[in-house]
Protein backbone atom coordinates (compact mmCIF):
# COMPACT_ATOMS: atom_id res chain seq x y z
CA UNK A 1 0.00 0.00 0.00
CA UNK A 2 1.21 3.50 -0.84
CA UNK A 3 0.46 6.03 1.90
CA UNK A 4 1.15 9.75 2.17
CA UNK A 5 1.23 11.08 5.75
CA UNK A 6 0.97 14.82 6.38
CA UNK A 7 2.49 15.65 9.74
CA UNK A 8 5.59 14.12 11.35
CA UNK A 9 4.70 14.75 14.99
CA UNK A 10 4.17 11.99 17.53
CA UNK A 11 1.08 10.59 15.81
CA UNK A 12 2.33 10.98 12.25
CA UNK A 13 5.70 9.46 13.12
CA UNK A 14 4.01 6.60 14.99
CA UNK A 15 1.78 5.78 12.02
CA UNK A 16 4.73 5.97 9.61
CA UNK A 17 6.80 3.74 11.89
CA UNK A 18 4.09 1.09 12.00
CA UNK A 19 3.28 1.14 8.28
CA UNK A 20 6.92 1.23 7.17
CA UNK A 21 7.74 -1.77 9.37
CA UNK A 22 5.06 -3.67 7.46
CA UNK A 23 6.75 -2.96 4.11
CA UNK A 24 4.28 -0.32 2.95
CA UNK A 25 5.47 2.52 0.70
CA UNK A 26 5.31 5.49 3.06
CA UNK A 27 5.96 9.18 2.36
CA UNK A 28 5.88 11.76 5.18
CA UNK A 29 5.44 15.52 4.72
CA UNK A 30 6.14 18.18 7.35
CA UNK A 31 7.24 21.81 7.43
CA UNK A 32 9.91 21.00 10.03
CA UNK A 33 13.26 19.97 8.49
CA UNK A 34 14.32 18.45 11.84
CA UNK A 35 11.26 16.18 12.04
CA UNK A 36 11.67 15.06 8.43
CA UNK A 37 15.37 14.37 9.00
CA UNK A 38 14.32 12.19 11.93
CA UNK A 39 11.98 10.24 9.64
CA UNK A 40 14.73 9.76 7.05
CA UNK A 41 17.28 8.69 9.65
CA UNK A 42 15.18 6.19 11.57
CA UNK A 43 12.42 4.85 9.29
CA UNK A 44 12.23 3.06 5.99
CA UNK A 45 10.15 5.94 4.65
CA UNK A 46 10.61 8.93 2.38
CA UNK A 47 10.52 12.40 3.93
CA UNK A 48 9.57 15.70 2.29
CA UNK A 49 9.91 19.17 3.77
CA UNK A 50 6.94 21.30 2.81
CA UNK A 51 3.31 22.21 3.39
CA UNK A 52 1.07 19.15 3.41
CA UNK A 53 -1.78 20.91 1.60
CA UNK A 54 0.31 22.30 -1.27
CA UNK A 55 -0.23 20.46 -4.58
CA UNK A 56 3.42 20.53 -5.61
CA UNK A 57 4.53 18.99 -2.32
CA UNK A 58 1.84 16.29 -2.49
CA UNK A 59 2.85 15.55 -6.08
CA UNK A 60 6.51 15.20 -5.09
CA UNK A 61 5.49 12.80 -2.29
CA UNK A 62 3.70 10.57 -4.81
CA UNK A 63 0.05 11.48 -4.22
CA UNK A 64 -0.85 10.48 -7.80
CA UNK A 65 -0.08 6.83 -7.00
CA UNK A 66 -1.19 6.89 -3.34
CA UNK A 67 -3.87 4.58 -2.00
CA UNK A 68 -4.41 6.73 1.08
CA UNK A 69 -3.59 10.11 2.57
CA UNK A 70 -3.47 10.52 6.35
CA UNK A 71 -3.46 14.17 7.43
CA UNK A 72 -2.45 14.54 11.08
CA UNK A 73 -0.74 17.94 11.25
CA UNK A 74 -1.35 20.23 14.22
CA UNK A 75 -3.90 22.27 12.26
CA UNK A 76 -7.40 21.10 11.38
CA UNK A 77 -7.64 23.39 8.38
CA UNK A 78 -4.39 22.08 6.87
CA UNK A 79 -5.62 18.51 7.33
CA UNK A 80 -8.94 19.32 5.69
CA UNK A 81 -7.41 21.14 2.72
CA UNK A 82 -4.80 18.39 2.24
CA UNK A 83 -7.62 15.85 1.87
CA UNK A 84 -9.50 18.15 -0.50
CA UNK A 85 -6.43 18.65 -2.72
CA UNK A 86 -5.65 14.91 -2.63
CA UNK A 87 -9.19 14.21 -3.82
CA UNK A 88 -9.61 16.95 -6.40
CA UNK A 89 -6.17 16.86 -8.02
CA UNK A 90 -4.84 13.37 -7.38
CA UNK A 91 -7.97 11.24 -6.91
CA UNK A 92 -6.59 9.55 -3.78
CA UNK A 93 -9.14 6.82 -2.88
CA UNK A 94 -9.05 7.05 0.94
CA UNK A 95 -8.64 10.26 2.90
CA UNK A 96 -8.16 10.36 6.68
CA UNK A 97 -8.02 13.62 8.67
CA UNK A 98 -7.44 14.42 12.31
CA UNK A 99 -9.83 17.19 13.37
CA UNK A 100 -9.69 18.58 16.90
CA UNK A 101 -12.13 21.52 16.86
CA UNK A 102 -15.49 20.21 18.02
CA UNK A 103 -17.27 22.96 16.06
CA UNK A 104 -16.54 21.07 12.84
CA UNK A 105 -17.93 17.86 14.32
CA UNK A 106 -21.38 19.04 15.39
CA UNK A 107 -24.07 16.67 14.03
CA UNK A 108 -25.91 19.41 12.15
CA UNK A 109 -22.72 20.26 10.21
CA UNK A 110 -21.84 16.68 9.28
CA UNK A 111 -22.70 17.26 5.61
CA UNK A 112 -19.56 19.41 5.39
CA UNK A 113 -17.43 16.30 4.87
CA UNK A 114 -19.60 14.66 2.20
CA UNK A 115 -18.26 13.85 -1.26
CA UNK A 116 -19.93 16.92 -2.74
CA UNK A 117 -18.25 19.32 -0.31
CA UNK A 118 -15.03 18.39 1.48
CA UNK A 119 -14.54 14.66 0.83
CA UNK A 120 -12.98 13.11 3.92
CA UNK A 121 -13.63 9.40 4.38
CA UNK A 122 -12.48 9.08 7.98
CA UNK A 123 -12.48 11.83 10.62
CA UNK A 124 -10.46 11.23 13.77
CA UNK A 125 -11.09 13.39 16.82
CA UNK A 126 -8.35 12.61 19.38
CA UNK A 127 -10.22 14.41 22.14
CA UNK A 128 -13.33 12.29 21.63
CA UNK A 129 -11.37 9.05 21.24
CA UNK A 130 -9.26 9.69 24.34
CA UNK A 131 -12.28 10.99 26.28
CA UNK A 132 -14.21 7.80 25.56
CA UNK A 133 -11.22 5.73 26.67
CA UNK A 134 -11.10 7.69 29.94
CA UNK A 135 -14.83 7.14 30.49
CA UNK A 136 -14.43 3.38 29.95
CA UNK A 137 -11.59 3.25 32.46
CA UNK A 138 -13.64 5.19 35.01
CA UNK A 139 -16.52 2.74 34.54
CA UNK A 140 -14.21 -0.29 34.97
CA UNK A 141 -11.92 0.26 37.97
CA UNK A 142 -9.29 -2.44 38.07
CA UNK A 143 -8.89 -2.63 34.28
CA UNK A 144 -5.64 -1.22 32.88
CA UNK A 145 -7.14 -1.10 29.40
CA UNK A 146 -10.65 -1.60 28.08
CA UNK A 147 -12.16 -1.55 24.59
CA UNK A 148 -15.41 -2.78 23.06
CA UNK A 149 -16.07 -4.65 19.83
CA UNK A 150 -18.98 -5.97 17.78
CA UNK A 151 -21.61 -3.35 18.57
CA UNK A 152 -20.57 -3.31 22.25
CA UNK A 153 -21.37 -7.01 22.78
CA UNK A 154 -17.72 -8.07 23.22
CA UNK A 155 -15.05 -6.49 25.41
CA UNK A 156 -11.30 -6.78 25.81
CA UNK A 157 -9.68 -5.79 29.08
CA UNK A 158 -6.11 -5.72 30.33
CA UNK A 159 -5.79 -6.69 33.97
CA UNK A 160 -2.74 -6.89 36.24
CA UNK A 161 -2.18 -10.13 38.12
CA UNK A 162 -1.20 -9.10 41.65
CA UNK A 163 0.33 -11.39 44.25
CA UNK A 164 -3.12 -12.18 45.67
CA UNK A 165 -4.72 -12.83 42.26
CA UNK A 166 -6.80 -16.04 42.65
CA UNK A 167 -6.01 -17.39 39.17
CA UNK A 168 -2.21 -17.17 39.04
CA UNK A 169 -0.19 -20.40 38.84
CA UNK A 170 -3.18 -22.20 37.36
CA UNK A 171 -3.14 -23.72 33.83
CA UNK A 172 -5.56 -21.88 31.55
CA UNK A 173 -7.35 -25.10 30.59
CA UNK A 174 -8.15 -25.65 34.27
CA UNK A 175 -9.70 -22.18 34.50
CA UNK A 176 -11.97 -23.09 31.60
CA UNK A 177 -13.05 -26.24 33.44
CA UNK A 178 -13.63 -24.36 36.70
CA UNK A 179 -15.66 -21.55 35.06
CA UNK A 180 -17.28 -23.10 31.96
CA UNK A 181 -20.04 -20.48 31.75
CA UNK A 182 -17.73 -17.45 32.02
CA UNK A 183 -16.89 -17.26 28.33
CA UNK A 184 -13.63 -15.35 28.90
CA UNK A 185 -10.49 -16.13 26.90
CA UNK A 186 -6.97 -15.09 27.90
CA UNK A 187 -5.51 -14.10 24.53
CA UNK A 188 -2.22 -12.44 25.51
CA UNK A 189 0.18 -12.13 28.43
CA UNK A 190 2.68 -9.28 28.96
CA UNK A 191 5.54 -10.47 31.14
CA UNK A 192 8.99 -8.93 31.69
CA UNK A 193 8.44 -6.44 28.87
CA UNK A 194 7.61 -9.17 26.35
CA UNK A 195 4.33 -10.35 24.86
CA UNK A 196 3.30 -13.99 24.49
CA UNK A 197 0.25 -15.73 23.07
CA UNK A 198 -0.67 -18.33 25.72
CA UNK A 199 -1.52 -21.99 25.20
CA UNK A 200 -3.98 -23.94 27.32
CA UNK A 201 -1.14 -25.37 29.42
CA UNK A 202 0.36 -21.98 30.23
CA UNK A 203 -0.06 -20.21 33.56
CA UNK A 204 -0.24 -16.59 34.61
CA UNK A 205 2.27 -15.35 37.16
CA UNK A 206 2.24 -12.50 39.66
CA UNK A 207 3.15 -9.28 37.88
CA UNK A 208 1.73 -10.34 34.52
CA UNK A 209 -0.70 -8.21 32.56
CA UNK A 210 -3.35 -10.47 31.04
CA UNK A 211 -5.38 -9.51 27.99
CA UNK A 212 -8.80 -11.11 28.22
CA UNK A 213 -11.67 -11.14 25.69
CA UNK A 214 -15.21 -11.89 26.84
CA UNK A 215 -18.89 -11.13 26.47
CA UNK A 216 -19.41 -7.59 27.70
CA UNK A 217 -21.87 -8.66 30.40
CA UNK A 218 -19.10 -10.78 31.97
CA UNK A 219 -16.54 -7.98 32.39
CA UNK A 220 -17.10 -7.31 36.08
CA UNK A 221 -17.23 -11.01 36.91
CA UNK A 222 -13.93 -11.49 35.04
CA UNK A 223 -12.31 -8.62 36.93
CA UNK A 224 -13.47 -10.18 40.20
CA UNK A 225 -11.99 -13.52 39.13
CA UNK A 226 -8.62 -11.78 38.78
CA UNK A 227 -8.99 -10.26 42.24
CA UNK A 228 -10.10 -6.80 41.13
CA UNK A 229 -13.36 -5.87 42.82
CA UNK A 230 -12.71 -2.16 43.14
CA UNK A 231 -15.84 -0.06 43.50
CA UNK A 232 -16.67 2.49 40.84
CA UNK A 233 -15.44 5.96 41.79
CA UNK A 234 -17.99 8.21 43.44
CA UNK A 235 -15.71 11.23 44.04
CA UNK A 236 -13.57 12.21 41.05
CA UNK A 237 -11.11 15.07 40.59
CA UNK A 238 -10.11 15.93 37.00
CA UNK A 239 -6.84 17.82 36.62
CA UNK A 240 -7.03 19.80 33.38
CA UNK A 241 -10.05 21.44 31.82
CA UNK A 242 -8.87 21.29 28.21
CA UNK A 243 -10.76 19.59 25.40
CA UNK A 244 -10.40 16.10 26.89
CA UNK A 245 -11.17 17.15 30.46
CA UNK A 246 -14.23 19.12 29.40
CA UNK A 247 -15.45 16.24 27.22
CA UNK A 248 -15.16 13.77 30.09
CA UNK A 249 -16.91 16.04 32.60
CA UNK A 250 -19.67 16.96 30.17
CA UNK A 251 -20.30 13.33 29.17
CA UNK A 252 -20.46 12.26 32.80
CA UNK A 253 -23.17 14.86 33.35
CA UNK A 254 -25.02 13.88 30.17
CA UNK A 255 -24.92 10.18 31.07
CA UNK A 256 -26.00 10.90 34.64
CA UNK A 257 -22.98 9.16 36.13
CA UNK A 258 -23.49 8.94 39.88
CA UNK A 259 -20.28 10.67 40.87
CA UNK A 260 -19.32 14.04 42.31
CA UNK A 261 -16.85 15.63 39.89
CA UNK A 262 -14.44 18.52 40.43
CA UNK A 263 -12.28 20.00 37.67
CA UNK A 264 -9.05 21.91 38.31
CA UNK A 265 -8.04 24.29 35.48
CA UNK A 266 -4.90 26.45 35.51
CA UNK A 267 -6.08 29.19 33.12
CA UNK A 268 -8.67 31.49 34.65
CA UNK A 269 -10.52 32.36 31.42
CA UNK A 270 -10.76 28.68 30.52
CA UNK A 271 -11.99 27.83 34.03
CA UNK A 272 -14.76 30.43 33.71
CA UNK A 273 -15.68 29.15 30.25
CA UNK A 274 -16.03 25.50 31.23
CA UNK A 275 -17.87 26.43 34.43
CA UNK A 276 -20.49 28.09 32.23
CA UNK A 277 -20.82 24.89 30.17
CA UNK A 278 -21.13 22.46 33.08
CA UNK A 279 -24.16 22.24 35.35
CA UNK A 280 -23.28 19.94 38.26
CA UNK A 281 -19.49 19.94 38.12
CA UNK A 282 -17.45 22.16 40.46
CA UNK A 283 -14.67 24.01 38.62
CA UNK A 284 -11.63 25.26 40.55
CA UNK A 285 -9.05 27.69 39.16
CA UNK A 286 -5.40 26.97 39.93
CA UNK A 287 -2.57 24.49 39.56
CA UNK A 288 -3.14 20.78 40.04
CA UNK A 289 0.24 20.78 41.84
CA UNK A 290 -0.97 23.21 44.52
CA UNK A 291 -1.54 21.19 47.70
CA UNK A 292 -3.86 23.84 49.13
CA UNK A 293 -6.04 23.69 46.01
CA UNK A 294 -5.99 19.88 46.06
CA UNK A 295 -7.18 20.02 49.65
CA UNK A 296 -9.95 22.40 48.58
CA UNK A 297 -10.92 19.80 45.99
CA UNK A 298 -11.22 17.25 48.82
CA UNK A 299 -8.48 15.09 47.33
CA UNK A 300 -8.08 13.16 50.59
CA UNK A 301 -11.62 11.82 50.23
CA UNK A 302 -11.48 11.34 46.45
CA UNK A 303 -11.74 7.91 44.89
CA UNK A 304 -9.96 8.86 41.67
CA UNK A 305 -7.74 11.60 40.24
CA UNK A 306 -7.82 11.80 36.43
CA UNK A 307 -4.85 13.86 35.19
CA UNK A 308 -5.62 15.25 31.72
CA UNK A 309 -3.49 18.36 31.29
CA UNK A 310 -1.32 18.92 28.22
CA UNK A 311 1.86 18.51 30.29
CA UNK A 312 3.04 14.95 31.04
CA UNK A 313 5.13 16.09 33.99
CA UNK A 314 2.21 17.91 35.59
CA UNK A 315 0.01 14.83 35.05
CA UNK A 316 2.56 12.51 36.63
CA UNK A 317 3.35 14.77 39.61
CA UNK A 318 -0.34 15.52 40.24
CA UNK A 319 -1.08 11.78 40.23
CA UNK A 320 1.74 11.05 42.68
CA UNK A 321 0.73 13.94 44.98
CA UNK A 322 -2.92 12.89 44.95
CA UNK A 323 -2.07 9.36 46.12
CA UNK A 324 0.22 10.74 48.85
CA UNK A 325 -2.57 13.05 50.04
CA UNK A 326 -5.06 10.20 50.36
CA UNK A 327 -6.70 9.78 46.94
CA UNK A 328 -7.52 6.10 46.40
CA UNK A 329 -6.50 5.75 42.73
CA UNK A 330 -5.26 7.69 39.72
CA UNK A 331 -5.50 7.62 35.93
CA UNK A 332 -2.90 9.59 34.00
CA UNK A 333 -2.59 10.92 30.45
CA UNK A 334 1.02 10.38 29.26
CA UNK A 335 2.20 11.31 25.76
CA UNK A 336 5.93 10.65 26.11
CA UNK A 337 6.62 6.88 25.82
CA UNK A 338 9.83 7.21 27.84
CA UNK A 339 7.80 8.16 30.93
CA UNK A 340 5.54 5.12 30.68
CA UNK A 341 8.19 2.67 31.85
CA UNK A 342 8.23 4.36 35.27
CA UNK A 343 4.51 4.36 36.00
CA UNK A 344 4.70 1.35 38.31
CA UNK A 345 7.58 2.83 40.29
CA UNK A 346 5.70 6.11 40.67
CA UNK A 347 2.53 4.42 41.99
CA UNK A 348 0.46 5.34 38.92
CA UNK A 349 -2.41 2.88 38.67
CA UNK A 350 -3.22 3.29 34.98
CA UNK A 351 -2.28 5.57 32.11
CA UNK A 352 -3.54 6.41 28.65
CA UNK A 353 -1.31 7.21 25.69
CA UNK A 354 -3.25 9.44 23.25
CA UNK A 355 -0.92 8.44 20.43
CA UNK A 356 -1.86 4.77 20.78
CA UNK A 357 -5.54 5.65 20.74
CA UNK A 358 -5.23 7.70 17.54
CA UNK A 359 -2.97 5.17 15.79
CA UNK A 360 -5.42 2.37 16.58
CA UNK A 361 -8.18 4.36 14.93
CA UNK A 362 -6.07 4.93 11.81
CA UNK A 363 -5.00 1.28 11.57
CA UNK A 364 -8.64 0.26 11.41
CA UNK A 365 -8.78 1.84 7.95
CA UNK A 366 -5.28 0.87 6.84
CA UNK A 367 -5.73 -2.84 7.43
CA UNK A 368 -6.72 -4.83 4.34
CA UNK A 369 -9.65 -7.24 4.38
CA UNK A 370 -12.95 -6.93 6.18
CA UNK A 371 -11.46 -5.26 9.24
CA UNK A 372 -14.07 -3.47 11.39
CA UNK A 373 -11.99 -2.35 14.38
CA UNK A 374 -8.38 -2.33 15.60
CA UNK A 375 -6.93 -1.63 19.03
CA UNK A 376 -3.16 -1.42 19.49
CA UNK A 377 -1.65 -2.60 22.80
CA UNK A 378 1.75 -2.23 24.46
CA UNK A 379 3.04 0.38 22.04
CA UNK A 380 2.28 -1.74 18.99
CA UNK A 381 3.46 -5.10 20.31
CA UNK A 382 0.06 -6.54 19.38
CA UNK A 383 -3.33 -5.62 17.97
CA UNK A 384 -6.83 -6.72 18.89
CA UNK A 385 -8.70 -6.93 15.59
CA UNK A 386 -12.38 -7.37 14.82
CA UNK A 387 -12.89 -8.81 11.32
CA UNK A 388 -15.84 -10.10 9.32
CA UNK A 389 -15.57 -13.64 7.97
CA UNK A 390 -16.38 -14.24 4.31
CA UNK A 391 -17.32 -17.48 2.57
CA UNK A 392 -13.77 -17.64 1.21
CA UNK A 393 -12.07 -17.34 4.60
CA UNK A 394 -10.05 -20.44 5.57
CA UNK A 395 -11.58 -20.15 9.06
CA UNK A 396 -15.16 -20.73 7.90
CA UNK A 397 -16.80 -24.13 8.35
CA UNK A 398 -14.14 -25.85 10.45
CA UNK A 399 -14.38 -26.65 14.18
CA UNK A 400 -11.98 -24.41 16.11
CA UNK A 401 -10.01 -27.44 17.31
CA UNK A 402 -9.14 -28.26 13.68
CA UNK A 403 -7.99 -24.76 12.71
CA UNK A 404 -4.21 -24.40 12.72
CA UNK A 405 -3.65 -20.70 13.29
CA UNK A 406 -0.24 -19.20 12.46
CA UNK A 407 1.99 -18.41 15.42
CA UNK A 408 1.11 -15.15 17.14
CA UNK A 409 -2.67 -15.39 16.72
CA UNK A 410 -5.46 -16.34 19.11
CA UNK A 411 -9.23 -16.16 18.59
CA UNK A 412 -10.90 -14.41 21.50
CA UNK A 413 -14.60 -14.23 20.61
CA UNK A 414 -17.20 -14.67 17.88
CA UNK A 415 -20.19 -12.40 17.29
CA UNK A 416 -23.10 -13.77 15.24
CA UNK A 417 -26.46 -12.19 14.43
CA UNK A 418 -26.13 -9.64 17.21
CA UNK A 419 -25.04 -12.05 19.93
CA UNK A 420 -21.90 -13.48 21.52
CA UNK A 421 -21.12 -17.09 20.54
CA UNK A 422 -19.53 -19.24 23.31
CA UNK A 423 -16.22 -20.78 22.25
CA UNK A 424 -15.21 -24.42 22.52
CA UNK A 425 -13.39 -26.87 20.28
CA UNK A 426 -16.57 -27.71 18.38
CA UNK A 427 -17.55 -24.13 17.56
CA UNK A 428 -17.53 -23.32 13.83
CA UNK A 429 -17.10 -19.86 12.33
CA UNK A 430 -19.76 -19.01 9.75
CA UNK A 431 -19.76 -16.48 6.94
CA UNK A 432 -20.64 -12.96 8.17
CA UNK A 433 -19.49 -13.78 11.72
CA UNK A 434 -17.44 -11.07 13.34
CA UNK A 435 -14.32 -12.55 14.89
CA UNK A 436 -12.18 -10.84 17.53
CA UNK A 437 -8.54 -11.94 17.21
CA UNK A 438 -5.48 -11.05 19.27
CA UNK A 439 -2.48 -10.73 16.95
CA UNK A 440 1.17 -10.16 17.76
CA UNK A 441 2.65 -7.43 15.56
CA UNK A 442 4.42 -9.89 13.28
CA UNK A 443 1.24 -11.89 12.69
CA UNK A 444 -1.12 -9.07 11.69
CA UNK A 445 -0.57 -9.78 7.98
CA UNK A 446 -2.00 -13.28 8.51
CA UNK A 447 -5.24 -11.77 9.84
CA UNK A 448 -5.51 -9.54 6.78
CA UNK A 449 -5.02 -12.54 4.49
CA UNK A 450 -7.60 -14.66 6.30
CA UNK A 451 -10.27 -12.00 5.96
CA UNK A 452 -9.51 -10.65 2.48
CA UNK A 453 -11.86 -11.03 -0.48
CA UNK A 454 -10.10 -13.43 -2.86
CA UNK A 455 -10.53 -13.27 -6.64
CA UNK A 456 -12.24 -16.65 -6.58
CA UNK A 457 -15.02 -15.09 -4.54
CA UNK A 458 -16.17 -13.21 -7.65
Amino acid sequence: MRVVICGAGQVGYGIAERLASEQNDVAVIDTSPALIQGVRDTLDARGFVGHGAHPDVLAEAGAEQADMIIAVTLYDEVNMVACQVAHSLFNVPTKVARIRAQSYLQPHWQNLFSTDHMPIDVIISPEVEVGEMVLRRIALPGAMDAVRFADDTIAMIAVRCDDDCPVINTPLRQLTQLFPDLGATVVGIWRNDALSIPHSSDQMLAGDIAYVVMERSQVRRTLALFGHEEQEARRIVIAGGGNVGLYVAREMERRNVAAKVRVIEATRSRAVDIADQLRRTVVLHGSALDQILLAEADIAEADLLVALTNDDQVNILASVMAKRLGCRANLTLINNPSYQDFTGTLDIDAFINPRWVTISRVLQHVRRGRIRAVHSVQNGAAEVIEAEALETSPLVGKPLREIELPDGLKIGAIHRAGAYVPLDGRTKIKAKDRVVIFAAAGAVRHVEQMFRVSLEFF
